[in-house]
């Protein structure tokens, strides 16, 4: 039997779970405190705060990563959309020590219900942390792919309950790629940081096919934009 699938398979006892969701919070930690952060584009965050609704926070799916470690730059209930899966299970154990809650399951599909007691769609209770409030994560281009590519889930999601969009970005001067679908950007301690936020993006209650595909090349032009700057700003070099 391969490795990789010998490790998958050694990740199904709760014990290794467990350890590897440890061992994420552990090393968030250490990139966070051996990091020197900076945030830009703070004016664009004080302005989605501002607002009495909810937001949703958007960053690619490779830089989830270190996320959590702007929880504290707001006061409201952070939410992370996270897969079903057992990896999206790692995730959320791994980052919950940062203050962040979740909900499991898919923007995309409001009939594919989460592993949750009440059994209720995952989008049904996003628009429902929205409209108390509450910020919302979601990697646009997650869990699957394709790469940096908006899938509908988020715009769906921003129409139906009038949230705006937060385009967000981080690097480090230290880092790796990882050979994943989505290239994973493994940020390395000791590093020089860069947290980068874009204006919100607004899509409007009841959008049309044309004002979707608009509200789509936005906010991948934001991404790809703040995920630009936040290169420059830590290592001087393009993604």
């Amino acid at each position: 039997m391969p490795f990789g699938k010998i490790f998958k398979n050694s990740l199904r006892s709760p014990f290794a779970v467990a350890i590897a969701s440890w061992l994420i919070t552990a090393y968030i930690r250490l990139v966070n405190r051996t990091t020197s952060w900076e945030m830009i584009g703070e004016a664009h965050l004080s302005a989605a705060e501002a607002d009495s609704k909810g937001y949703i926070l958007a960053f690619w799916h490779a830089r989830l990563l270190m996320v959590p470690v702007v929880r504290p730059l707001t006061e409201r209930p952070v939410y992370m959309l996270i897969s079903t899966h057992r990896d999206g299970e790692i995730i959320a154990r791994g980052v919950e020590p940062f203050g962040i809650r979740f909900v499991r399951g898919s923007a995309a599909n409001p009939k594919k219900s989460f592993k949750e007691k009440s059994g209720a769609p995952a989008l049904f209770q996003m628009i429902e942390a929205l409209g108390e409030g509450g910020v919302i994560g979601m990697t646009p281009d997650g869990p699957r792919g394709p790469r940096e590519q908006v899938q509908p889930g988020i715009l769906r999601l921003a129409a139906k309950t009038g949230a705006k969009i937060l385009p967000m970005a981080y690097a480090t001067s230290r880092h790796r790629r990882l050979n994943t679908w989505d290239r994973f950007y493994l940020a390395l301690p000791f590093s020089k940081g860069a947290f980068v936020a874009l204006a919100p993006i607004e899509i409007g209650a009841d959008p049309d096919a044309a004002a979707i595909v608009t509200a789509k090349t936005a906010l991948e032009s934001a991404l790809a934009e703040a995920q630009e700057t936040a290169d420059a700003r830590a290592c001087g070099i393009a993604s």
